[in-house]
């Protein structure tokens, strides 16, 4: 794939992403931190979305010889203390490295002490990184995938992954309707905030 073709590809994939992501509102505080709680499954539901698009995509594109599969080593340790720091910072923050982007982006102020902490969090990253890579990357089974498990082809691993993660999510939607998880100001948030009690409640005109 070409330069060009890889920047329009990625240009579209990114546009579709964010509108889905603004229409679904995942972007919002309440949203995220109400997903951590457990109180609503929008943002689940927008994320599995595009795990299972995601995959009949890049099998597509693989299909057609615009990809090449270049799937990352496992690391049992980086992986666990990763994951477990990232969802402890999404769950304190109410903002994930993307979505805080586009928080910034709508005027969340205190969006911009996320970003500014994300990114003094990667630069420390960058500096102790020889330190904590023999610890972190001591133990795990390197590069490997499902296809190399089940000895299936990518399409067929993607068309199956793809039909799984519909059923979920047709599950989650007849369990939880994504309206009802909006919550009343649209942001995923059920519960009284200063900011919510502040506002002057209005009375409809006679």
């Amino acid at each position: 794939m070409s330069l060009v073709q890889s920047i329009v590809i990625g240009l579209l994939m990114g546009t579709v992403f964010g509108v889905a992501l603004e229409k679904s509102r995942v972007f919002e505080p309440g949203m995220i931190v109400g997903q951590m709680q457990l109180k609503n499954f929008i943002m689940l539901k927008v994320f599995l979305t595009a795990v299972a698009t995601g995959a009949v995509v890049i099998a597509t594109l693989h299909g057609f010889g615009l990809v090449k599969l270049a799937p990352k080593a496992t690391f049992y340790a980086a992986d666990v203390v990763g994951g477990l720091m990232l969802g402890a910072g999404i769950a304190l923050a109410g903002a994930c490295p993307g979505t805080v982007l586009a928080q910034v982006g709508v005027g969340y102020r205190d969006a911009l002490f996320t970003l500014l902490g994300g990114l003094a969090g990667a630069t420390a990253f960058g500096y102790a990184e020889p330190v904590l890579k023999p610890i972190l990357a001591a133990s795990g089974p390197g590069k490997i995938t499902f296809m190399d498990l089940t000895g299936l082809s990518y399409p067929v691993m993607a068309g199956g992954l793809a039909a799984v993660l519909v059923l979920i999510l047709v599950g989650l939607e007849m369990w939880r309707p994504w309206r009802a998880d909006l919550g009343a100001d649209v942001d995923g948030d059920f519960g009284p905030t200063p900011a919510k009690a502040a506002r002057p409640h209005l009375e409809p005109a006679e």
